[in-house]
């Protein structure tokens, strides 16, 4: 049995509007939806991987997007049923998918309940009119309070509010009205992601005017405090959840485990059985493209095999993500290398008061949390500094 844990990520790429800070592989509906086509393309993506994976247990499953919630819940089920009979995916497993606002309501949620998602990850962003305006979401704040009601009356107890700071103009009260709006929605996840501008975005191209970094840190810190007043402890850089509550799907990520990528756009890691072994492919970006890839037998598919100095570094981005870090074990487990690989720049932090190392265990100080990109910069592969 394969040691390093197993995910699977399924990418919806349309939406109903594109959002000026979204840097994400997205597509405004054009015309006519084709959701059965591409259900069709996502399957015969899955079963390519049936046989590579057959003795593995996938421990999640998020459907992400885009807007996966503008796809009907029977186009779900059949998504999901299609994974059941491909994948040997758990009984326990976390199987998540995002919904909008505006693009969603009560029956909807429990059509993709009864097709057994069991946790929903609402786009709120902001509850606060003026601002959900100048992000050019599609919804209002009551929209998307009404969404965690449906969620909960849909028979989801386990559900995640993604909310934004430091948004156009925002003052810290502004803020904290919001942080308090979604906890009084009692998501059992919350997370909490600073506005940046990304290229190749409409907020890029014409820049808001935003919160000073002085004020964007008092925002943030005032935030967290909010959120663990309530009992939503954090455990990664933007995650906070109650207890027993932290995302499954995610958490594999920054821990640097493997996970099958289907859908337009969607990237994959896998870890072979060759030692210090692991690849990664993408998938095409633009969703016509993507299905004439999948029935042309993916022709084009370009699989990359990372350098040491390439997992190093992407193990370290993710691991030190996490609250509590890694330990050495972890290391060598996911990346298949000695710990001391990593051992001179480590020492060099711990120095510094931005590392601690705690028996085996090794995150980020309080302090070493405000200076991650620093650290990551000592692992960064040597072409990519050049």
């Amino acid at each position: 049995m394969h040691s390093v844990p197993l995910s699977l990520y399924v990418h919806i790429p349309w939406c109903i509007r594109k959002c000026p800070y979204c840097d994400f592989n997205s597509h405004e509906i054009q015309n006519t939806l084709p959701e059965d086509q591409y259900i069709d393309a996502l399957i015969i993506d899955l079963k390519s991987y049936a046989k590579e994976v057959q003795n593995r247990e996938v421990k999640s499953v998020f459907i992400g997007g885009g807007t996966p919630s503008i796809f009907a819940a029977k186009s779900i089920q059949r998504l999901i049923d299609a994974i059941r009979n491909e994948l040997n995916l758990s009984s326990a497993a976390e199987i998540t998918i995002e919904a909008n606002p505006g693009t969603t309501d009560q029956e909807n949620f429990a059509g993709l309940h009864d097709a057994g998602v069991n946790r929903i990850s609402i786009g709120a962003q902001s509850f606060t009119n003026t601002q959900l305006k100048s992000l050019g979401r599609i919804h209002d704040a009551q929209t998307a309070i009404d969404a965690a009601h449906a969620a909960h009356q849909a028979g989801f107890k386990n559900f995640n509010i993604d909310l934004m700071y430091a948004l156009p103009q925002q003052e810290i009260a502004a803020a904290l009205n919001d942080v308090e709006q979604a906890i009084n929605l009692s998501p059992t996840h919350i997370s909490y992601y600073q506005l940046t501008i990304e290229p190749n975005t409409s907020f890029y191209r014409q820049p808001p005017k935003l919160p000073d970094s002085q004020t964007s840190w008092e925002i943030q810190q005032a935030g967290m405090d909010l959120l663990a007043k309530h009992g939503y402890q954090q455990y990664e850089v933007s995650a906070f959840a109650k207890e027993n509550y932290q995302c499954v799907h995610n958490t594999n990520y920054w821990q640097f485990g493997d996970y099958l990528g289907i859908g337009a756009g969607a990237h994959q890691k896998l870890t072979l059985d060759s030692p210090n072994l692991i690849t990664r492919c993408e998938k095409p970006k633009h969703p016509q493209q993507y299905m004439r890839y999948i029935n042309d037998e993916k022709s084009s598919t370009q699989i990359h095999t990372l350098s040491e100095q390439d997992i190093i570094f992407e193990f370290m981005l993710n691991a030190l993500r996490l609250k509590h870090g890694f330990t050495k074990q972890q290391f060598e487990l996911h990346t298949g290398l000695p710990v001391e690989k990593i051992n001179q720049p480590l020492q060099v932090h711990i120095s510094e008061g931005l590392l601690i190392m705690d028996n085996d265990k090794i995150y980020c100080s309080a302090r070493g949390y405000e200076f991650l990109d620093n650290i990551l910069q000592s692992w960064l592969p040597k072409t990519a500094v050049a």
